[in-house]
């Protein structure tokens, strides 16, 4: 264990303290997309594309830019990475405005795939049905994942209005040389691709944690995300009421459509998922936590985020961690735990055959991702449209992989990749496989944005002990009904 703050710790990897000094910056420098610019043109006739994307791609720029010239960008235009906000209703909040004030700067959004269809209800963005070359728009239509391709088009005229850049779906990681210690086989019992149930994996988590001393050497049995803000709607809420076989809306073939369906976070399954999560937190100290589950964790968590969640086991005082894949290149680097870091897929509430909605029950993943949509005010569309289309190049994608952790949206350019080339992540890609097969989105329709308040606000109220699981998702039962039909 590193020596450290208990909570968030002082000694990170450079890697990871690069990575968390860009996010933290991000936030001021997001500012740039209210502000005046140029049109982009330079004295040497480079045209300058100004792409608002996460502060990690700031980071690689120069290997983002060598990456698309040879993908055939045109060696006049420059892509200059502005860092948007780390959280995500933030840079939703910071676009909303740029937009609404028909700024033409930045000249493309990298938008989060849970609220690009309200921008394009609201026809803020650029169509780009008829822009991208048909090459471009057949490899998206027929190659590209299809439930992220699904959420950059019309919901009504299925035009084409995004390219995602990149879908995500989270992995447990975990300290494997603890877990050994413990007397576990990571290996020999198949953790990276096999999941395990929820009351097995928790009482495994309870047991490496006390056999390393618990709270007194580790604060962390687990750390993830429960903070009251959309990752708790979208994510981690959503992928673990979906294990247990529960729903906002009923079943899958309800989420991208409102005012017909059942509103259904009553149920048996989704209050039993809240109940979960306050025996994670509180143990046999809460009369509402679910008397199945062991302590693993304490009530830190319900103000984490990604960062602040990764922090503690980056800094080695957590044994599991739920995160994003860009976490596992921070903490699978050899200057953070290398070969030490395990993978895992996460774990299920119920076998999918005792789920009530098909498609729902064993393991789930939250969907997420983000997709490059291109602002109509900008002085320069046909060029970043060339942008766009760029990076659709397979080593355009294979780059944001290696350096980033950013998934391909092709699923074939990952599982043809190979391993040996990727660095750190390619150690993963069994489990990122698993989870990539077992995604849940989000019920992303032009309410979501309302209705994920909604459902983090409730949760988290239940989460912090304000409400019992009963009367938070009553009380959202009927928030959710009457948002619905608004």
């Amino acid at each position: 264990m590193v020596d450290t703050d208990p909570q968030t710790g002082s000694t990170e990897s450079d890697v990871s303290r690069r990575r968390f000094m860009a996010a933290a910056g991000a936030t001021g420098a997001a500012m740039g997309i209210a502000g005046c610019s140029d049109d982009g043109g330079d004295d040497d006739g480079t045209t300058t594309i100004r792409l608002s994307a996460d502060a990690d791609f700031e980071e690689i720029s120069d290997e983002i830019n060598d990456a698309l010239q040879a993908a055939g960008l045109s060696e006049d235009i420059d892509v200059d990475v502005l860092p948007g906000d780390f959280e995500t209703d933030s840079r939703r909040e910071d676009y909303q405005a740029a937009l609404d004030a028909n700024r033409g700067d930045p000249d493309i959004f990298m938008m989060d795939s849970g609220w690009t269809i309200p921008f394009i209800l609201r026809e803020q963005l650029l169509n780009m049905e008829a822009e991208l070359s048909d090459d471009v728009v057949d490899r998206v239509r027929s190659e590209y994942l299809e439930a992220s391709v699904s959420t950059a088009e019309h919901p009504e005229s299925g035009d084409l209005y995004g390219v995602p850049l990149f879908p995500d779906y989270p992995v447990m990681q975990y300290r494997k040389d603890l877990v050994e210690e413990a007397g576990y086989d990571p290996e020999g019992e198949n953790w990276a691709t096999e999941p395990m149930s929820w009351q097995e994996w928790s009482e495994m988590v309870a047991d490496v944690w006390e056999y390393h001393g618990g709270e007194d050497e580790y604060r962390y049995g687990f750390t993830t995300q429960a903070d009251a803000y959309e990752g708790l709607a979208c994510c981690t809420f959503n992928e673990t009421m979906s294990s247990f076989g529960g729903a906002y809306f009923g079943g899958r073939e309800n989420l991208f459509t409102r005012g017909d369906r059942p509103v259904t976070v009553t149920e048996e399954p989704v209050v039993d998922t809240i109940r979960m999560m306050r025996a994670f937190m509180y143990g046999d100290d809460d009369e509402e936590a679910h008397p199945d589950f062991p302590r693993i964790t304490n009530d830190d968590i319900v103000q984490y985020t990604e960062e602040d969640a990764r922090e503690p086991f980056t800094n080695g005082n957590a044994i599991f961690h739920r995160n994003w894949p860009y976490s596992v290149v921070i903490n699978g680097e050899d200057d953070a735990f290398g070969e030490d870091l395990g993978t895992m897929p996460l774990p299920y509430g119920v076998d999918p055959s005792e789920s009530q909605y098909d498609g729902l029950g064993g393991t789930q993943h939250a969907l997420g991702g983000w997709h490059l949509t291109v602002n109509p005010n900008s002085s320069n569309v046909e060029a970043a449209v060339e942008v766009v289309e760029a990076f659709v190049d397979d080593d355009v994608m294979l780059t944001l992989f290696e350096l980033n952790g950013n998934i391909p949206p092709v699923p074939e350019v990952m599982e043809n990749a190979d391993p040996d080339e990727l660095g750190a992540i390619g150690r993963y890609l069994d489990t990122l496989t698993v989870a990539a097969d077992n995604t849940i989105p989000r019920p992303v329709t032009d309410v979501w944005p309302q209705q994920a308040a909604q459902v983090y606000q409730e949760v988290h109220d239940a989460y912090t002990q304000e409400k019992t699981p009963d009367e938070a998702m009553a009380d959202l039962q009927e928030q959710l009904e009457t948002s619905d039909q608004d």
